[in-house]
């Protein structure tokens, strides 16, 4: 069995997993990805030395702010370790699956079918010279199913199909699909039924952060990597280089980052709603853990064999 706790962020999906491994004697894995980078710590909201004491958690600090982790790469470790979980020798009864990031929850729970292409920088930079528009059309020449799925504006997806194509000589909507896995899937969803306290949360949190030194991370992490380190263009990064260049007061950074959060939660909204199976909840509900805990027996119940 695996549980997924998901939603959007500042619902607390952290401590309910926490709870509930502490029940379970399960293990948490994260599905956030900036988490799986080693140094981005408070800006991530990572899970503190003492809640991994507490409770062992995996998938975080996977690789290098230099490196890329794809899709693909998080998908193979979070199913290895599933599977590890599953075998009767695991100490872990259950593994949680929990967090913000769409994709990643949807590769495991659907078991989606990526292709095994890494980023190939060199080729994208070849073919952003040509522009969108010429881009597109070679995908529609090449690729015609995917060509309809992906908007030709998309450049994203654009390049990506083109590259997967290049790579390996077969188009990516050949190699795409679903293949769910066998054990059962519980999706918790964490949401605030009246959007001004998810607006509270996420202004409280981002006040937080501030005290405990998000300013310096970031500081820290431009000596050492450069400001124009990807990672820190991502939400909430951004802002405080910004602060540190002295484009904005640091009371304008903190604004900034709640707004843009606030921006980015609302899309996680959308993400997570858009799924049938999803059991929701409130997250400001007194008695939210038995109530999920509730749900989590009866779950099992319906398991059991008549």
């Amino acid at each position: 069995m695996l549980i997924v706790i998901c939603g959007a962020t500042a619902t607390g999906k952290s401590s309910l997993a926490l709870a509930l491994a502490e029940r379970l004697s399960g293990a948490i894995l994260s599905a956030d990805s900036r988490q799986v980078y080693r140094e981005f710590d408070i800006g991530t909201a990572k899970p503190s030395i003492a809640d991994q004491q507490r409770i062992p958690h995996y998938l975080l600090d996977l690789c290098d702010p230099t490196e890329t982790l794809t899709l693909a790469h998080y998908q193979q470790q979070a199913q290895a370790l599933i599977t590890a979980f599953h075998t009767p020798s695991s100490p872990h009864s259950t593994p949680l699956l929990v967090g913000g990031t769409g994709l990643y929850i949807r590769s495991i729970v659907r078991g989606l079918r990526i292709p095994r292409v890494a980023p190939q920088p060199d080729l994208r930079s070849q073919l952003q010279t040509l522009g969108q528009a010429q881009c597109y059309a070679f995908l529609a020449q090449i690729d015609p199913v995917s060509a309809k799925k992906i908007h030709p504006n998309d450049s994203v997806r654009t390049l990506r199909a083109l590259e997967v194509f290049y790579v390996t000589g077969q188009p990516i909507s050949a190699q795409q699909g679903e293949t769910p896995p066998a054990y059962p899937i519980l999706q918790i969803g964490l949401d605030c039924v009246d959007v001004e306290a998810l607006g509270q949360r996420i202004q409280q949190r981002t006040a937080q952060m501030m005290a405990i030194g998000f300013v310096e991370e970031v500081e820290a992490l431009c000596e050492k990597y450069g400001a124009e380190l990807p990672l820190l263009n991502t939400l909430g990064y951004q802002e405080i280089k910004q602060y540190l260049a002295g484009a904005i007061s640091r009371s304008e950074a903190e604004a900034l980052i709640a707004l843009h959060t606030r921006q980015f939660a609302k899309q996680q909204r959308t993400w997570f709603r858009a799924d049938p199976t999803i059991v929701w909840f409130d997250a400001d509900h007194p008695d939210l853990v038995e109530q999920v805990w509730a749900t989590l027996a009866a779950f099992v119940v319906a398991l059991a064999p008549v």
